[in-house]
């Protein structure tokens, strides 16, 4: 719970493995969707829930572009759709776009746990791209540069901003954590950012030795 707010929240990571969570008072690694039903925190409501499902297929357009019924042929510009796939969008205000994206990639389980983790009302999440949280949170994080990141189930998901300007949004795919670092430092390299007095910030676990690889790096490095 919030104490300066007195409201609970819970945030929930999904890929085709698994999930994690993060509430205000406890964090998990990732799990397995055997562990849905007999995870204590899953069988509460909160105040806020939020569902985020680590989906490659999107794209950032600005507002004044964005026209809905373009929205597939946008999205389609820049990642495979299969015909059955599903395109939605949600606006991102604090960068003035607006997040195209398919959640079709085969899964179920988010929407397995937005029927199991209710708000205090009783409604379900909305389940949302992994991308749109990273967005979100860029503008929470205190230093000049921000560098925010997930990794799970061959993707990497990375956003990177210099004080209020967003400068990368995307995914690559990485089946190793090697590889993940390897598109972090290009990224880094491209936009002419010093690690080693940058902060990198990941919204999915790390292991220790994925977290002190990264610490030879970085000036630090942080799960949130």
């Amino acid at each position: 719970m919030d104490a300066s707010t007195g409201s609970s929240r819970i945030s929930i990571q999904v890929s085709l493995s698994g999930f994690s969570f993060q509430t205000d008072s406890a964090s998990s690694g990732w799990m397995g969707a055997d562990r849905v039903f007999t995870t204590p925190e899953l069988q509460r409501r909160y105040d806020q829930v939020d569902i985020s499902l680590l989906t490659p297929k999107f794209t950032l357009v600005p507002a004044q572009f964005f026209r809905p019924e373009e929205a597939r042929q946008s999205l389609s510009e820049v990642t495979t759709l299969r015909e059955a796939d599903q395109v939605e969008s949600v606006p991102v205000p604090e960068f003035g776009a607006v997040l195209l994206y398919s959640n079709s990639i085969d899964e179920s389980l988010s929407r397995v746990l937005s029927q199991t983790v209710f708000n205090t009302s009783g409604e379900p999440a909305r389940v949302l791209p992994e991308a749109y949280f990273l967005l979100r949170t860029l503008p929470l994080l205190q230093e000049y540069n921000k560098i925010l990141a997930s990794w799970r189930d061959g993707w990497l998901h990375l956003v990177i901003a210099q004080g209020k300007s967003l400068q990368l949004c995307n995914a690559f795919p990485a089946m190793d954590f090697t590889t993940a670092e390897y598109f972090i430092f290009l990224a880094l390299k491209k936009l002419q950012l010093n690690p080693e007095v940058s902060s990198i910030v990941f919204r999915t676990p790390l292991d220790p030795e994925q977290e002190m690889s990264l610490y030879r790096y970085f000036k630090s490095v942080e799960v949130r």
